[in-house]
C-alpha cells in the first residue's frame, strides 16, 4: 500500500499496543516501523531493474523481518524514552511491522511473507491507494491523537478505525468473489475456451475490476463495473512469445518470466521488443493500446548482455487513466 496508508496502520496498531501507557509516542513509534519494509525500495538505486523487483516486498516484508528486527528496534527505544519496558517496545515494533507485509498481502504486487520460501502471497483484493480504506482510518486516527492518553474515548475512536479499514478489507474478499463470477459468466456465455483467470481491482476503488484471461496464444483483457448493464467485452493481446527467440534461455529474462508469474506479453517496435507485465494493467482504456503501466524494454548492449529498462510514465497518462476510469466506473 502507499506510504500513508502504511504510516496510518502503523500507528493505529502502535496506539492499540502501548497508547495507553506512552500516549502520542506510540503512534509516533508505529508510524515510523510502518514505512520501514519499504526500504526495500533503496535498492533500486544499487542494482538492476530485474533485480531490484525480486527484492522489493522480500526478506523486510517477512516474519523472519519483524521477529529479528523487532527486538532490536524495541531495545534502542528503551535505552532513551522515560518508558523503559522494551519487550512493550518490542511488541510495538513487532506488530507495527509485521501488519505492514500482511495488508500489501492484500494487493497485486503482493508479499514474500514466508521469506526466505519462493512464495508471493498476493490476494489482490485492494488496489495499492484505496481512499475508502485509508480515508476513514484516517479520521479516527486523528480524533485518537486529540484525546487524552488515559481516555476511554481514546480507545474508542482507535478501535473505531482498525475496525473500520479490516472490516473493508475482509469485504474485497467478497467484491472479488462476485466480479471473478462475472466474468467467468461471460466467458461461457460467449463460449470462450481458457487456461486462467487472474483478478484484480482497478486503481482507486473496488467497483470497477479488471480480469486477464490466458488462452493457448492470447490474453484477453477485460472490465467489469458493479454498475454494469451490459455483457463484459474482452480485448485480445497476442503473447508473442516466441519473439524473444533465443533470449528464452538469458537468466535475467526467466527472472523477470517469473516476477510477472508468467502474465506478460511481448511487443515489437521499430526493431526492439518490450516486454509487458499484464497483472497492473494498461494506462489508457483505448482499445488494443500497448501502453501497459509496467513495459520494459528489453535493452542488448554490445556484449550480449540484457537489461530491462522500465518505459517512463507521465502525468498526462495518469490524468487521462483517472478520466477514463471515471466513466468506465459507471457502467458500460
Amino acid at each position: 500500500m502507499d506510504s500513508l496508508t502504511q504510516i496510518v496502520l502503523g500507528a493505529a496498531v502502535g496506539e492499540a499496543v502501548l497508547g495507553k501507557k506512552v500516549g502520542n509516542k506510540a503512534m509516533l513509534y508505529g508510524a515510523i516501523a510502518g514505512t520501514i519494509p519499504d526500504l526495500d525500495i533503496f535498492a533500486s538505486h544499487f542494482t538492476d531493474t530485474v533485480s531490484a523487483l525480486a527484492i522489493h516486498r522480500g526478506f523486510t516484508h517477512s516474519v523472519v523481518f519483524s521477529v529479528l528486527f523487532a527486538p532490536i528496534l524495541g531495545w534502542l527505544v528503551s535505552r532513551y524514552e522515560k518508558y523503559k519496558d522494551r519487550k512493550g517496545w518490542s511488541w510495538l515494533f513487532f506488530w507495527a511491522l509485521i501488519t505492514h507485509p500482511i495488508l500489501d498481502a492484500h494487493t497485486t504486487w503482493g508479499t514474500q511473507l514466508f521469506w526466505p520460501l519462493d512464495l508471493r502471497l498476493a490476494f489482490k483484493t485492494i488496489f495499492v491507494i484505496d481512499p475508502l480504506y485509508t480515508l476513514p482510518f484516517l479520521v479516527f486516527l486523528i480524533l485518537t491523537m486529540f484525546q487524552k492518553r488515559d481516555s476511554k474515548k481514546r480507545r474508542v475512536y482507535n478501535g473505531i478505525g482498525l475496525t473500520l479499514s479490516t472490516t473493508y478489507l475482509a469485504l474485497t474478499f467478497a467484491l472479488k468473489s462476485i466480479a471473478f463470477t462475472q466474468f467467468e459468466e461471460a466467458l461461457k456465455h460467449q463460449n470462450i475456451t481458457y487456461l486462467q483467470i487472474d483478478t484484480r481491482p482497478s486503481p482507486l476503488n473496488t467497483i470497477l475490476w479488471n480480469a486477464n484471461i490466458e488462452t493457448e496464444s492470447n490474453y484477453l483483457l477485460g472490465t467489469y463495473s458493479f454498475f454494469d448493464s451490459k455483457e463484459i467485452t474482452f480485448e485480445s493481446y497476442p503473447k508473442n512469445h516466441e519473439l524473444l527467440g533465443d533470449l528464452i534461455n538469458d537468466q535475467k529474462v526467466k527472472r523477470m518470466i517469473a516476477i510477472s508469474e508468467g502474465w506478460y506479453t511481448i511487443h515489437k517496435l521499430n526493431d526492439q521488443l518490450y516486454f509487458n507485465d499484464l497483472r497492473f494493467g494498461l494506462l489508457s482504456m483505448d482499445p488494443q493500446s500497448q501502453n501497459f503501466a509496467f513495459r520494459y524494454l528489453i535493452d542488448i548492449d554490445a556484449s550480449g548482455n540484457v537489461s530491462f529498462i522500465e518505459q517512463e510514465k507521465t502525468q498526462q497518462d495518469g490524468k487521462q487513466l483517472m478520466l477514463d476510469l471515471w466513466e468506465r466506473i459507471k457502467g458500460n
